[in-house]
């Protein structure tokens, strides 16, 4: 395994204007990351940047990248398979194909993209598994044009509705070809109140990318402590990002579950505290080191 890093990770300092995604690869690999990961690129922190800007932007990270001598592992975008309508779900498919050919351009091996948010459209309650064979369909769709590109695609347990192990495993199944996968992010379970090590172990042999993250968590009613930035899980409980090693998810015991299941690629820290963001990445880089020997 190989230590790599989100561009999320250095959040604060790109929401701040501090530094733009660009600048975030000189910093991951100065930090002793050997490879970065990209989520929605925004060419100078610019949100509603075109296909086309978004595009050029992929080339000079890619640059920058290779100048740098640190790999781009990925690359992360949210979707939203479906929207209730085939209309509506054709355009987000067509949306979702576009930003693979900027995971291509980055020369990122892998495309994360999400399924769903959701369970209620309009004034209906649709369900996971009712809107399973939709998102398959879709996504199948999605990972053949990738195939093309040589991108492989892949689902993240993510966003409470197709976030749970037994979930996305079904989900895996349902999409059905070589080229799509799961992104495994062993502390986005917890969101989903769900027992990290187990999880990790159910989805592991389906891995094609990792997330590593660690939360800490606090129960229902219990006061959070001051300061802490926190966020509710489906259940209700508390949960406040951490540095990898400082909070309740068995990074160590996933990292020994997906190595077991024979997954030998890049694990990438998503930091999501509310703690200097680069203090904690430096933190955490030296505590995964240790843990993937």
């Amino acid at each position: 395994m190989k230590p790599s890093v989100s561009s999320y990770s250095f959040q604060q300092l790109i929401s701040s204007g501090e530094i733009t995604q660009f600048e975030a690869i000189a910093l991951a690999a100065e930090i002793g990351f050997e490879g970065i990961e990209f989520t929605d690129l925004r060419p100078n922190n610019k949100k509603d940047a075109t296909l086309e800007e978004q595009l050029e932007f992929a080339r000079a990270l890619r640059e920058e990248a290779k100048r740098c001598g640190i790999a781009i592992v990925s690359y992360t975008i949210g979707a939203d398979l479906y929207k209730g309508s085939d209309e509506a779900d054709a355009a987000e498919v067509k949306r979702v194909m576009d930003q693979v050919k900027v995971a291509a351009e980055l020369g990122a091996p892998t495309m994360r993209h999400d399924v769903c948010y959701k369970a209620v459209i309009g004034d209906r309650t649709v369900g996971f598994d009712r809107m399973l064979p939709t998102i398959a369909k879709n996504a199948r769709a999605i990972t053949e044009f990738a195939a093309t590109l040589g991108v492989r695609t892949c689902s993240e347990n993510h966003g409470k509705i197709a976030q749970d192990s037994d979930r996305v495993e079904r989900l895996y199944y349902a999409v059905d070809h070589e080229n799509y996968g799961l992104l495994v992010d062993m502390g986005n379970f917890a969101c989903a109140d769900e027992d990290s090590a187990l999880a990790v172990s159910r989805v592991a042999p389906y891995a094609i990318h990792v997330h590593v993250k660690d939360f800490v968590k606090i129960p229902f009613g219990k006061e959070a402590p001051e300061g802490l930035k926190t966020f509710s899980t489906r259940a209700q409980n508390l949960l406040a990002g951490c540095a990898i090693g400082d909070g309740d998810i068995p990074v160590a015991q996933c990292l020994a579950i997906l190595k077991a299941a024979g997954y030998d690629g890049y694990v990438s820290i998503e930091f999501e505290g509310s703690k200097p963001c680069l203090d904690e990445l430096r933190l955490g880089i030296s505590r995964l080191k240790a843990m993937i020997g």
